[in-house]
């Protein structure tokens, strides 16, 4: 939900600022260079020159750009397409200078609107990318224009866009801040009711007080030991690990708080939770993305899991990473039908399930990282919530 929501954002945002390119592009165009030919500043002789000529070409180029822009939109690709434009614009508009200025007696002036408007509506699409690509491909087009035709006045449309540039970064960090504190106040309200279920959950089952915050430091830790995420694509993992367990409400206390030994129909019951906490959570913005990570946390390497068999890298990633840190806090947790192990024993029994239960690489990652391991469980013994910090911190540098 939240990708279409932000693919429909960057969609019209581009038809926005297409609006605003081809409006200003034509109009500036005939009224400059039709309309008013006879400005001091028109060299009304390059209308013989190879410029005019090339000026049909340039014309040719950012039409040929409609249909295409058109197509892009349709298709769900619009996110390259004001690149293109701009890159487009920048390299005929280039050529276009240097023609006309090369053989001219006048001196080099600058009014060109379409730049005003590509620079000051840049940050529309909340984009610190796309801004200094924008900033940076104008202000080399004077500087390659003043090394061709040798004008010192090039300097002063240079000056211009140093100043419309820094107003458009002005902009653009007030979006980036404004965005940054409603998320910042989203996640903290996510957390919370995320941590509100959870309670619920320990209501049910005392015995798994703290199990589901342990398993996502644990996750947690391991995810950023891969080095294939940045922080904030963690964010929402963190949230899944969390709720791992949310389907276990569903599961009579008869059966979940049970000392002895669970009968068959009383373990299929338990097989159950990873597919109701997945529906539990499927239309839920923010969480949703990570929906394998409750559904699949159970599954195992060999195929021999549940709820689907998955073998392999057939199991999502991050689900493989959730089931090690899931088994190693379930085997050092007390439960209703055993005492806790000892977490060497623990990390033993973590190895001996290499390649069999677990992700042969990701074992080798958790003999890397177990020492932090230690200290997650040590901290969480004493009663200290070690991710609470670690995720507003996260939250202020995203």
């Amino acid at each position: 939900m939240k990708k279409t929501s932000l693919l429909q954002e960057e969609k019209n945002s581009t038809i926005l600022f297409l609006w605003l390119f081809y409006a200003v592009f034509f109009v500036y165009e005939i009224f400059y260079y039709n309309l008013f030919p006879a400005f001091p500043w028109i060299d009304v002789d390059a209308r013989d020159s190879e410029w005019f000529d090339f000026m049909f070409v340039k014309y040719g180029v950012i039409i040929a750009l409609i249909p295409l822009s058109i197509y892009l939109i349709k298709t769900g690709k619009a996110e390259p397409l004001k690149y293109i434009v701009f890159f487009c614009y920048f390299l005929t508009n280039v050529i276009s200078d240097i023609l006309y200025y090369k053989d001219s007696t006048l001196t080099y002036t600058s009014g060109n609107m379409v730049e005003l408007v590509m620079i000051l509506f840049s940050p529309i699409f909340v984009n610190k990318k796309f801004t200094y690509f924008i900033t940076g491909g104008l202000l080399l087009k004077y500087i390659l224009v003043g090394l061709f035709i040798q004008d010192p006045l090039v300097l002063f449309p240079i000056s211009i866009m140093f100043v419309l540039s820094f107003i458009s970064f002005l902009l653009l960090h007030r979006f980036l801040n404004y965005i940054k504190a409603l998320k910042y106040s989203y996640d903290e309200q996510l957390e919370g009711i995320v941590k509100g279920v959870i309670a619920i959950l320990e209501l049910k089952d005392p015995y798994t007080r703290g199990h589901s915050e342990r398993v996502a430091a644990y996750a947690m830790n391991m995810a950023e030991a891969t080095g294939k995420f940045k922080p904030s694509e963690l964010n929402n993992f963190y949230y899944a690990c969390l709720l791992h367990d949310i389907g276990k409400v569903n599961i009579p206390d008869s059966i979940l708080t049970k000392s002895g030994r669970l009968t068959d129909e009383e373990y299929d019951i338990i097989k159950t939770h990873p597919v109701v906490g997945a529906e539990a959570i499927r239309e839920v913005e923010g969480i949703a993305d990570n929906i394998d990570v409750i559904y699949h946390h159970h599954e195992r390497w060999d195929g021999k899991g549940y709820p689907d068999g998955l073998a392999g890298d057939d199991i999502p990633f991050l689900a493989r990473i959730t089931a090690v840190a899931d088994a190693f806090d379930a085997m050092t947790s007390s439960r209703s039908y055993r005492p806790a192990l000892q977490l060497e024993e623990a990390h033993q029994r973590i190895l001996d399930g290499q390649g069999s239960q677990f992700d042969p690489q990701l074992i080798e990652i958790f003999r890397q990282i177990y020492p932090e391991w230690m200290k997650i469980s040590k901290i969480y013994s004493k009663g200290m919530d070690m991710r609470g910090g670690k995720k507003h911190e996260n939250s202020q540098t995203k």
